[in-house]
């Protein structure tokens, strides 16, 4: 464990003050984003990459952050949540233990595996968070006898759940989809059933990363304070502001980290 430690100090996750200020003002965009339409990560976890801090403490320092903003957001949408409390127990259940597979498989990944893999992951988010609409209205429409707690979906939600623990990006639209098939069909309560359940598993993935002593604490005191008010802000302003306007937003940011992170990695060199 203490080699994440003493690799994060080697690679500089010891920001200076503008790089600080800079991934905290990027936190509050981001967190309030992950309120509305999700996708903050598009922002928040290339910024932190941007300012020197390496891959796998760069994912691990923004699970915290954006983990801490959708925790101050998600108190605003507890009270729409209206599921029998075995369902929830049982789903709740299976994403903790996916968000703790996830993050130990992050923590067995190199710094330079992970950032190999940073542009296909991009891609595949960027992909799903384009596709969330159309994936939304198809599953919302779906008549299945599958129900919240079926052995099908929780499945489903452990493998969503293991996603969010490794990566995350685009992960709210997946559990959105995943919701409609399991009968949540208005789609405000699967909003807030889906920032609880993303609240709970950046929180679980929390504990391995503080265990193995990966988070690059310095930009991550900072990226908390701007997610936590991004998160306030977002739960009353996104409500206010018309959806595709955000949507819009993120899959041009979505796109171009995208299409520059693969340029990075394979035009460039």
């Amino acid at each position: 464990m203490r080699r994440w430690s003493a690799s994060a100090r080697r690679n500089g996750t010891h920001l200076n003050l503008a790089g600080d200020l800079f991934v905290a003002g990027v936190s509050v965009v981001a967190s309030a984003i992950n309120a509305g339409a999700g996708g903050g990560s598009f922002l928040s976890f290339p910024a932190l990459l941007a300012t020197g801090v390496p891959p796998v403490p760069a994912n691990a320092t923004n699970n915290v952050a954006m983990w801490l903003g959708s925790f101050a957001s998600a108190g605003s949408f507890r009270s729409e949540i209206d599921v029998p409390r075995p369902a929830l127990v049982r789903i709740l259940i299976a994403s903790i233990i996916g968000s703790t597979i996830g993050a130990l498989l992050l923590l067995r990944t190199s710094n330079a595996t992970f950032g190999g893999l940073i542009p296909f992951l991009l891609l595949v988010a960027t992909i799903v968070f384009i596709a969330g609409p159309a994936l939304t209205r198809i599953t919302q429409k779906a008549k299945t006898p599958l129900t919240l707690d079926s052995p099908l979906g929780l499945v489903v939600q452990t493998c969503i759940a293991i996603y969010g623990g490794f990566f995350g990006a685009a992960m709210g639209i997946l559990m959105l989809a995943l919701l409609g098939v399991l009968g949540v069909h208005d789609l405000r309560r699967a909003n807030a059933f889906k920032l609880v359940l993303s609240t709970l598993i950046n929180g679980v993935a929390v504990v391995p990363f503080l265990l193995a002593r990966v988070i690059a604490w310095e930009p991550a005191a900072f990226m908390s304070a701007g997610a936590i008010a991004g998160g306030f802000l977002g739960a009353s302003m996104v409500k206010r502001m018309p959806p595709h306007v955000i949507r819009g937003f993120v899959t041009i940011v979505a796109c171009t980290m995208t299409a520059y992170f693969f340029w990075a990695d394979y035009v460039r060199k």
